[in-house]
């Protein structure tokens, strides 16, 4: 990840934006301020005090305008330095096809400019020199929404959609069969092929662009349950998996608590893969996800594991921040401050979000398209403030770029661009504007200094195929900084299993034969401090 020095708004050379047609209402989505500081780079004056702390972006949805052509891309950047923000979270992935030319995912239908323009390579190259931050921000979960298929024979709905079968059905599915909802389909995140598949494109992303981050979108199972229970889950690939780990031969209720906990535990399971694997590509690459805030917070209906995102969706980001396997929790914290129901929500979400960090980092992310822009700003302040704990989120990001207030959703490019500045103006200037300023992203030290390591591996039989559910074990040996006792991890439907954040030092590694399975067993592995040991077991045989 390179670090570039800033350079003035001017050289940019900002072109007139073409109007572009007007988005639908459910779509996501003035200058004068320094550029905002680039972590590691210190662009303050000799005596003057360094910035503080504090994450500030645009979502940027890749439904409406905002990087379809350089000109776009360049008010963009305008309107993002207006705002004080120091971070872009760009839309690249919106159903498994990308705004971009090197990736996995094909190129997108979307009307962009024609190749060889890459959307983010032009994010990339004219946010750097503005000193900006870019996520690329993926769907994982969502395949496809039109009735007209993608173009591109390699696109997986077209592979691995409704005209599959057998194995090669990645599709999600209700308990009741349903697979698609109107045009919508979605994958299944206990299916290994697809997971394989995500953390390629993943991976490949990283390798390909100068990111600073991936922004994970829609990792989780999709909205609909039953008794407080998400229905989804039920590919034939998955039912099978958990037949197999459990024993049980049936088809469970969507409320039966094994199958709901193992549904999570996919969910889980992918996020971990992709922390791991994405700091192989790149260590300093920043994890985060958009993390679902439904109803009221915990603190009102008894704690996190009752809550809408944990029973429903079965998306436990909470649980990701106190394992570690995310570096940064941006919450959809999507109410409308005029109603007092939802007014409240947000504030309960807030607190939440200060006091459960967990020693990584939440921003709160409010929805703009859903409030008037003196509401978004007294959001912003209910956001930033400090809980009486006394913690404070990391940042703020607004939802979204297209569409920054709920006067003129739908309406006219122009006319949001109004309501744009207006929001800008309002969330800069003055005593108590929230976003006041220049701010710096705020840093990762666990990536920076890492004191500890990580721990990967595969269990496989020696013709490659990957063992499911197999325990490895990590028993610390001699020093290594305080871990007590035994860590154990399942392998996933690949084979993969982790640990994270494990002190140096030495570990036997043991792995619990899968019943009718004779090889390898045991390993010793060093752990070093922001490295990822490997720790394989591949060469195991049937027993004879």
């Amino acid at each position: 990840m390179r670090r570039i020095v800033l350079v003035p708004l001017s050289v940019l050379g900002l072109l007139t934006v073409p109007l572009l047609a007007a988005p639908s209402a459910g779509a996501t989505g003035t200058a004068g301020e320094p550029p905002a500081a680039v972590p590691g780079v210190d662009t303050a004056a000799p005596d003057s005090p360094a910035v503080p702390d504090q994450w500030r972006s645009y979502w940027v949805d890749a439904f409406n305008e905002g990087v379809q052509n350089p000109a776009l891309v360049g008010r963009l950047v305008e309107d993002a330095l207006a705002v004080n923000a120091n971070a872009l979270v760009v839309q690249i992935s919106r159903r498994w096809d990308c705004f971009c030319n090197r990736s996995l995912y094909p190129r997108t239908d979307a009307a962009i400019d024609p190749a060889p323009y890459d959307p983010l390579d032009e994010v990339i190259r004219q946010a750097r020199e503005a000193g900006l931050e870019v996520h690329a921000w993926i769907n994982v979960n969502t395949l496809w929404n039109s009735a007209t298929p993608p173009r591109s024979p390699e696109h997986a709905f077209n592979r691995h959609g409704p005209t599959a079968e057998g194995d090669d059905r990645w599709l999600n599915r209700r308990v009741d069969g349903t697979e698609l909802i109107g045009a919508n389909s979605y994958i299944d995140p206990g299916h290994p092929a697809a997971v394989d598949h995500i953390v390629e494109a993943a991976r490949g992303l990283v390798r390909e662009y100068d990111l600073d981050g991936i922004n994970l979108d829609y990792i989780r199972h999709p909205d609909g349950g039953t008794v407080g229970r998400g229905d989804w889950g039920y590919n034939d690939v998955s039912l099978a998996r958990f037949r197999a780990a459990t024993g049980r031969a049936d088809t469970p209720h969507p409320a039966d608590e094994e199958w709901t906990d193992w549904r999570r535990d996919q969910v889980t399971g992918l996020v971990r893969r992709l922390y791991l694997e994405l700091w192989e590509e790149d260590p300093t690459v920043r994890l985060s996800v958009n993390a679902i805030t439904y109803g009221h917070g915990p603190g009102v209906t008894g704690g996190w594991e009752t809550s809408r995102p944990y029973t429903e969706v079965l998306q436990d980001w909470a649980g990701w921040l106190e394992e570690g396997i995310v570096d940064t929790v941006v919450a959809m914290n999507y109410k409308r401050q005029w109603m007092p129901d939802q007014a409240a929500m947000f504030a309960e979400w807030s607190e939440f979000l200060a006091d459960h960090q967990a020693g990584r980092q939440t921003v709160n992310g409010p929805a703009l398209y859903l409030n008037p822009v003196a509401e978004s700003v007294e959001q912003a302040r209910i956001a930033l403030a400090p809980t009486a704990s006394g913690n404070t989120v990391a940042g703020w990001s607004g939802y979204s770029y297209a569409n920054p207030s709920s006067v003129h959703v739908g309406g006219t490019p122009a006319d949001r661009a109004a309501e744009r500045e207006a929001l800008a103006r309002a969330l800069t200037t003055g005593p108590e504007a929230p976003l006041a300023g220049r701010a710096g992203v705020p840093r990762m030290e666990w990536r920076e200094r890492p004191t500890d390591g990580h721990l990967a591996g595969t269990v496989a039989l020696r013709d490659g195929t990957p063992v499911d559910g197999a325990r490895v074990t990590a028993r610390p040996l001699g020093r290594t900084g305080g871990a007590d006792g035994e860590l154990d991890a399942r392998t996933d439907g690949s084979g993969r299993f982790g640990l994270v954040h494990l002190p140096v030092g030495r570990y036997l590694v043991t792995l619990e034969p899968p019943a009718g399975t004779i090889g390898p067993r045991t390993a010793v592995v060093r752990v070093t401090a922001g490295g990822v040991t490997a720790a394989d077991f591949t060469r195991l045989l049937p027993r004879r």
